[in-house]
């Protein structure tokens, strides 16, 4: 009968490979989120926005958008909008940050007085920041 006596401990070798199971776990759910947040972050509201050859500025993280449809209706977003509650809508919305820009989406068929109006409601609620949304084009429009 032999007896082996194990004086140095465990002999178990070092594994040098570095377990990437977790980092695919964190990926696959940032990839699903991501998936899932992408298309509430845009406006559903159709517009037929008029086209521009001016070079396009970077766009926010979290752009506000006030869209006139071809009825006059406005939108915040996606929500429809008197425009006698335009000011206190837009500051529940930034949270009263009045250095907010205000993206104007007017469709092409909109006419030049009812955008002044709009932007007048928006400057009489303190925002002075706005910027026009239009379709992007190469070339001469």
């Amino acid at each position: 009968m032999g007896m082996h006596m194990n004086e140095g401990g465990d002999d178990l070798q070092e594994a040098h490979d570095i377990n990437v199971t977790p980092f695919i776990d964190v990926m696959l759910v940032l990839l699903i989120i991501f998936m899932v947040a992408a298309p509430l972050a845009t406006v559903d509201v159709k517009v037929d926005l008029p086209a521009s050859t001016a070079q396009p500025t970077k766009r926010p993280d979290q752009p506000i958008y006030l869209s006139i449809k071809k009825d006059h209706s406005l939108y915040l977003g996606n929500d429809r909008v008197e425009p006698d509650l335009l000011g206190s809508t837009l500051d529940q919305q930034t949270k009263g940050d009045k250095e907010e820009t205000i993206f104007v989406r007017g469709d092409e068929d909109v006419d030049y007085g009812q955008l002044m109006e709009v932007m007048d409601l928006l400057r009489t609620a303190g925002y002075l920041k706005i910027g026009l949304v239009g379709l992007e084009t190469v070339g001469k429009p």
